[in-house]
């Protein structure tokens, strides 16, 4: 996957949710929960911008495994420019 999607971030997280589900992680949920109301990558949550939503999201995403956790991370990781 070497090139962005421009989806929302809502659509992306749309994705999570059907993938991980019921078995997320606690930590991984608030941030979720979160990309869930967002659009791009430029908006805020509150006070937090979208880009460390996306980081923290993805700090606490670790037990989120699988072909389709790997292409949402490295679709996120493109969106916020996070190597």
């Amino acid at each position: 996957m070497s090139e962005i999607k421009n989806r929302l971030l809502s659509e992306i997280a749309r994705d999570i949710g059907r993938d991980w589900g019921p078995k997320m992680s606690f930590a991984a949920r608030p941030y979720w929960a979160a990309l869930c109301v967002l659009e791009t990558i430029n908006d805020k949550y509150y006070l937090d911008p979208a880009r460390e939503i996306v980081a923290r999201f993805l700090c606490n995403a670790g037990q989120w495994r699988g072909p389709i956790a790997r292409e949402i991370k490295t679709e996120l990781k493109q969106l916020a420019n996070i190597k």
